[in-house]
């Protein structure tokens, strides 16, 4: 459980003194290397355990953090979900949780999805649900978390409801596509849908073979720590694959295969290319969406709802919410800067 417990007073002074060091050696190595750096940094401790251990026993740590986490439990879930689709917003819906290393973990996250595609369909819900393979078992077995993966599927098919995998880091690439197809083409089922990363060298030709597929997918940027060998390490070329393949995902020959493309960025720059492409290629706005985040730029979400445009929110909730806020610290500094200064303010 990741749920902050109160720190006895030798764990506070320890607490300030890892994070005084780790905040300024983050920020040297930013200011020396720049934030390819302090995005590794990031995402290494979004994976370790003692600093998985250490940081959820902050309190402040959570006070920031549901910032970016609905709450806990999947009431504060459906209740955020309620409050979002009053606004126009539609929602994916995820329970946190990755990279379980025992079967019971990955059947108590079946369960509790289980539980959620029924509150979405009780409630009446403007809302589909987003789940990681590896939560699910995929490091233990990957038959299952194929059989885990496909009893949520077929669930979400009986409530008329759609499920989308995420995509994790690279090496779960190739065993998470095949999943898919095993769902789509094996078992039959429509209402499934994948995740491409446009920081990923192979992703032009993954996009191009799913458009063959007629796949729904959801394109973002990726928020792994991957090696130059599989990733581009700039920015920039990452922003201009991302909107390659945004072009690729929005021409006349995937809409004729189905494809149902959503745009999963803040970035204002690339919001606006996509934008102006579909305007000046006539391509309705209920075409595509455009996918953001619980708690970031919500003025933006904002926005585009009022200008006609179809806007998912990710809502995350549960219990093991600190790798999830770290990589969300990771992607954008304003995050960690945001974190900091309330870390002082407390």
């Amino acid at each position: 459980m990741d749920k902050p417990v109160p720190p006895t007073p030798t764990r506070a002074r320890s607490a300030v003194f890892v994070t005084f060091f780790a905040l300024t050696l983050s920020i040297v190595l930013a200011w020396r290397y720049g934030s390819v750096w302090l995005r590794r940094i990031l995402v290494y401790l979004s994976q370790a355990a003692w600093a998985r251990r250490l940081v959820s026993s902050w309190g402040i740590a959570w006070r920031v953090a549901s910032r970016f986490v609905a709450g806990v439990d999947r009431e504060a879930a459906i209740s955020a979900t309620r409050d979002l689709n009053a606004r126009g917003i539609l929602v994916t819906l995820d329970y946190l949780g990755e990279s379980c290393t025992h079967e019971g973990e990955a059947l108590q996250a079946r369960e509790e999805i289980l539980r959620l595609l029924g509150d979405i369909d009780a409630n009446q819900l403007r809302a589909n649900v987003s789940l990681k393979p590896t939560q699910l078992g995929l490091k233990i077995d990957r038959d299952l978390a194929l059989a885990n993966i496909c009893a949520l599927v077929e669930r979400a098919k009986t409530v008329g409801n759609f499920v989308r995998i995420d995509m994790e880091d690279s090496p779960t690439v190739d065993t998470t596509l095949g999943i898919y197809r095993q769902l789509r083409h094996e078992a039959g089922l429509d209402n499934v849908g994948v995740v491409i990363q446009a920081y990923l060298y192979r992703s032009e030709a993954d996009i191009e073979q799913l458009i063959e597929e007629g796949v729904r997918v959801r394109l973002c940027k990726g928020a792994y720590a991957e090696p130059a060998e599989v990733a581009f390490p700039r920015k920039a070329d990452v922003d201009a694959n991302y909107l390659n393949l945004a072009r690729l995902l929005l021409s006349r020959h995937a809409a004729e295969k189905g494809v149902y493309p959503a745009f999963a960025t803040h970035d204002a720059t690339i919001i606006e290319d996509i934008k102006a492409y579909t305007r000046s290629h006539n391509i309705p706005a209920d075409a595509y969406e455009f996918q953001m985040l619980h708690g970031i730029r919500r003025d933006l979400q904002e926005q585009l709802v009022d200008e006609g445009h179809r806007v998912r929110v990710y809502v995350p909730y549960g219990t093991a919410w600190y790798p999830y806020f770290v990589r969300r610290l990771a992607e954008r500094p304003a995050n960690l800067w945001f974190f900091v200064s309330n870390y002082f303010r407390s």
